[in-house]
């Protein structure tokens, strides 16, 4: 029996698209299904300025096909040089939805980021007193803390004392993976949010290491145990305004992932709404879907539901390209491991 959802066209709260031949490549794969997307910062260099990040603005234009409809949402990557009068000119040109900040090593391109937050402490207090968010990359990075547990000792450490410091900072915790990070959004007012990923609700370190070593698995913040999985997808379909998508879908070519030191991130782009139509149908919440991908993002970064819509239907078995080709190189997409039955229509 066919089944079908109709839910406001999503966006995704947490999306690198690259630069150059990789932006070419893999923006088409967004702009198919998704009508806005919050854009990383962390390239090389970073977009630290207004500046940057109009040009770089004008680089995801130029290269969006002819006939597609899509906004980037623009973030200025924080650094401890970052002046708070530019970052409140970026906020008053619209363009700017966001300021991101990077505990240095952290991630992909995260070397320029912050390793003293009392250095940026002028620009958060700017950013409260203007009510431009701060998305956060929630891991320390000190090599003496195990990497699954670096996700709860910052925000132990770092991102509650922040908050208790700087009243009406609205903050972003990006991409959790722990039900000590669930719980500590759900704990927040209505200043905090969190973003959850499409492969944390599917993968957890299991899938990266029994049977070999997965590559396309491999991704930062690391997937965790079980427990910490199962807590994401109840918070995921719960439908709480607190809980919305940020796909944080990250192409890497293959000769990158596959390698000795292989670079950290999946792609999920291509197939990321069949796949969250799966998981919320599992968990008996098909109709939280449209809260979690196209109702609570907007409302935290204040912005309107898209009008346009998506219509998902089940039947037989989706297909999608093992690999999207660019000029970079081949990017593989995401594969959950299971059949999946949803298909986004048109």
């Amino acid at each position: 029996m066919t089944q079908s959802i109709t839910l406001p066209r999503p966006d995704d709260w947490h999306l690198h698209l690259r630069d150059g031949a990789m932006l070419q490549g893999v923006l088409p794969e967004t702009a198919r299904h998704f009508a806005r997307a919050i854009i990383m910062p962390n390239l090389v260099p970073p977009v630290v300025t207004l500046a940057d990040a109009q040009a770089y603005h004008g680089r995801i234009m130029a290269a969006l096909p002819k006939g597609m409809h899509f906004e980037p949402l623009m973030v200025l990557y924080l650094t401890e040089g970052t002046d708070p009068a530019d970052v409140a000119a970026a906020h008053a040109s619209g363009l700017v939805k966001a300021v991101k900040l990077y505990p240095a090593g952290a991630t992909t391109n995260s070397h320029g980021g912050v390793r003293d937050i009392d250095k940026v402490r002028g620009v958060l207090e700017k950013m409260a007193e203007i009510g431009l968010p701060l998305c956060v990359h929630g891991e320390v990075t000190t090599p003496e803390v195990d990497i699954f547990d670096r996700e709860a000792v910052f925000i132990d450490t770092v991102l509650d004392p922040l908050r208790r410091s700087i009243p009406g900072l609205r903050v972003v915790m990006e991409h959790i993976t722990t039900e000590q990070g669930v719980a500590y959004a759900r704990a927040g007012g209505d200043d905090l949010a969190a973003t959850i990923t499409t492969h944390h609700l599917i993968i957890n370190r299991n899938h990266i290491l029994a049977g070999g070593i997965k590559p396309h698995y491999y991704c930062l913040p690391v997937a965790k145990r079980e427990q910490h999985r199962l807590a994401l997808r109840a918070a995921a379909t719960s439908g709480e305004p607190r809980f919305f998508l940020g796909t944080d879908s990250a192409p890497h070519v293959d000769a990158l992932k596959e390698h000795a030191c292989g670079c950290a991130g999946c792609f999920t782009a291509t197939n990321t709404m069949p796949l969250l139509a799966h998981v919320f149908e599992e968990e008996g919440a098909l109709d939280k879907l449209e809260h979690f991908a196209a109702r609570n993002g907007p409302a935290f970064y204040r912005l309107p539901v898209n009008k346009t819509t998506m219509t998902l239907t089940k039947g037989a078995a989706a297909q999608w390209p093992d690999k999207i080709l660019t000029e970079a190189g081949p990017v593989t997409v995401f594969n959950p491991g299971f059949p999946v039955h949803w298909h986004v229509e048109g």
